[in-house]
């Protein structure tokens, strides 16, 4: 009894030390035992469950994701029961070919500058389409030919396209084509069509008799030069200037009416998608040719004083 008495009378002491406890204010009066809260390597936590699989790293699989996937081609939309394409590409223009005459059948072909003997003739290529469409020769404003004719002396002045027809008259200067149908650009033209015009040419120049004849451009030449000796002039055989007598045009071997022909001079070419020569190099090209062209006018106006 007593014995039960000691036991209840020991729990109202530690019920009303926790209601002291609770009720009364925080005061560092009373001590701390800090052994209660310290970390004891002794104490070890035995966890018998199965452990987790382990966790991707986040950091990975979004940079994972960042990484742009491959581009595949998207599939393409339907419209009307119509597939499209949601993203069609640009076509790429493709380079200029071979031009059959009828895709120019309509422009007009450049009418010869030509009258019998005159200092020289100039032979381009074949006429473009702004020259063939206003009538006069290299009409493109890119093109150098009026300015370079000038320049080089083989003109007192620089001519208009428009003046072209007075070129005998006022220089004693003609023009001519190696192929006469007109195209966008030289490489419309076959080397077959311009090797048929050759012998064309080379009746021409028989027929008008000039001291010489200027090729302006060296895809002209080759062309000459495959026909007379039927292969590709080789690059050390190539030049600029004059050539050689034996490859004048227009040669005559006949014994009552025998002429040694045109005296051949090979220039640049005045177009303006040629850009393998800078302006001065074609410029000290046309000038060999310009101080000879000065000479024999010169030469001709003294001799027709004297008669």
């Amino acid at each position: 009894m007593e014995d039960f008495e000691f036991l209840e009378n020991t729990k109202e002491e530690e019920n009303d030390e926790a209601t002291n406890s609770s009720s009364a204010p925080a005061s560092f009066k009373g001590r701390l035992n800090l052994a209660n809260y310290s970390f004891s390597p002794k104490l070890k936590i035995r966890d018998d469950s199965p452990s987790p699989e382990p966790r991707r790293s986040i950091r990975k699989s979004s940079s994972a994701l960042s990484t742009p996937p491959i581009s595949s081609p998207s599939p393409k939309r339907k419209v009307d029961g119509l597939a499209v394409n949601p993203s069609p590409k640009k076509k790429s223009r493709s380079p200029s070919g071979y031009a059959p005459p009828s895709t120019y059948a309509h422009l007009p072909e450049l009418v010869d500058i030509l009258e019998p003997d005159l200092i020289c003739v100039f032979v381009g290529l074949n006429p473009g389409i702004q020259t063939a469409r206003s009538g006069h020769a290299y009409a493109h404003p890119s093109n150098l030919f009026w300015k370079l004719l000038h320049s080089s002396g083989c003109t007192t002045r620089r001519c208009r396209p428009e003046e072209d027809g007075d070129l005998p008259r006022l220089f004693q200067l003609g023009n001519t084509n190696i192929v006469a149908r007109p195209t966008r650009n030289g490489a419309e033209l076959s080397k077959a069509e311009m090797d048929a015009s050759v012998h064309i040419l080379e009746d021409k120049i028989r027929r008008y008799s000039p001291e010489a004849v200027c090729i302006v451009g060296k895809s002209i030449w080759e062309s000459i030069w495959r026909v007379r000796h039927g292969k590709a002039i080789k690059k050390e055989e190539f030049k600029y200037g004059w050539q050689d007598e034996e490859d004048n045009m227009g040669r005559i071997e006949e014994e009552e009416n025998e002429w040694k022909g045109s005296t051949m001079f090979v220039a640049a070419s005045t177009s303006g998608l040629a850009a393998t020569l800078s302006v001065a190099e074609k410029e000290r090209i046309w000038r060999e040719l310009g101080v000879w062209i000065e000479q024999r006018r010169t030469e001709r106006a003294a001799a027709e004083a004297k008669t």
